[in-house]
């Protein structure tokens, strides 16, 4: 039978069936081998959470563009679309990524009120 190895971040690998895995693979990117014990990398975890963001932003943006256009040609105010659309720009940069300690902090920081329903 063959062996399935688990491989880290730093193309490290282990035996599956001899690793103890986080039971959360979103952030399986960021794994990093300690003996047989698997964690997260705090740091390329919240990268990985900021490109999601990124992903999760983009057709929002392209929503907000279109809102803007139409706004400008019917010459009603483009004040909220700008502030939603400053949000979204902002979001990847929000201050509860960067100071996230733990995973369930870091997924807690989606901003449901900015990108909605939150992937994890």
């Amino acid at each position: 039978m063959a062996t399935t190895y688990i491989v880290d971040k730093d193309n490290n690998q282990i035996d599956a069936s001899t690793a103890t895995v986080p039971s959360d693979r979103h952030f399986r990117g960021a794994w990093v081998l300690d003996g047989t014990v698997i964690s997260e990398d705090m740091d390329a975890a919240k990268a990985i959470f900021q490109n999601k963001v990124r992903e999760s932003r983009k057709p929002l943006l392209e929503e907000k563009d279109v809102e803007l256009m139409k706004a400008l040609e019917s010459g009603a105010s483009t004040t909220d679309i700008a502030t939603a659309k400053d949000a979204l720009r902002d979001a990847p940069a929000a201050s509860a990524i960067s100071s996230a300690s733990t995973i369930a902090e870091l997924k807690a920081a989606w901003d449901t009120s900015v990108l909605g329903d939150s992937p994890y």
